[in-house]
Formats: C-alpha cells, structure tokens, sequence
C-alpha cells in the first residue's frame, strides 16, 4: 500500500468533497438555467436535454455524498481497529482489495 489508510482515505475524503462541490455548483446552474426560462420540459426541444441534465447531475450528486458516508465510515472503522476486517466473519480483507477500495467492508468473495 502507497501510504497508511488513513492517509488514503483522507485523500479520497478531500478528492470526492471538492468534486461534490463542484457537483453541487452544477446542479445549481442546471436548475438556474430551467428556471429562466419558460420552457416546459414536455414540449421544448432542448426541454428533455435540460431535465437530463439535471437528473445525471442529481445522481452525481447522490453518488459522491454516499461516498462521503463510506469514507466517513471507513475512518471510523480505523478508530476503532476494525478496520480492514470484513464485517461478517471478522476475517482480515486482503491488502490489495483495500488499497483499490480502501472503503471496502468486505472480501471480494463476500461482495
């Protein structure tokens, strides 16, 4: 593993809130961008592009926020010593799993 776990996820921590913020300034301009206007999604041309938009943007958004809650989960994990044991047999998860998904909470047999 390049550097310790905690090192790692507070990396991805950093990596995925500044892409969440981003995200977030997206959604808004998205949003902004349909309320200027009065076209309605159903009829407008460009309507269904802006309503895309805005539904992959949200899904973004979702996606990053639940990632947060795994990082977060993950430290707490390594607070506690537990982590890099998978949850169901208490069994270590092997370093390489880990240095790929350092939020893993199982093996790769279990997932």
């Amino acid at each position: 593993m390049t550097g310790s776990p905690r090192d790692l996820l507070l990396a991805d921590r950093a990596r995925t809130e500044a892409r969440l913020a981003t995200l977030r300034g997206d959604f808004r301009s998205v949003v902004d961008a349909s309320r200027d206007t009065n076209a309605d999604d159903e009829h407008d041309p460009e309507g269904a592009t802006i309503a895309f938009e805005r539904s992959q943007v949200g899904a973004l958004v979702r996606q990053a926020t639940r990632h947060l809650d795994e990082v977060g989960a993950a430290l707490d994990r390594l607070s506690a010593g537990t982590y890099g044991l998978r949850e169901v047999c208490g069994r270590a998860i092997a370093a390489g799993r880990l240095e790929v998904r350092p939020t893993a909470r199982t093996c790769v047999a279990c997932a």
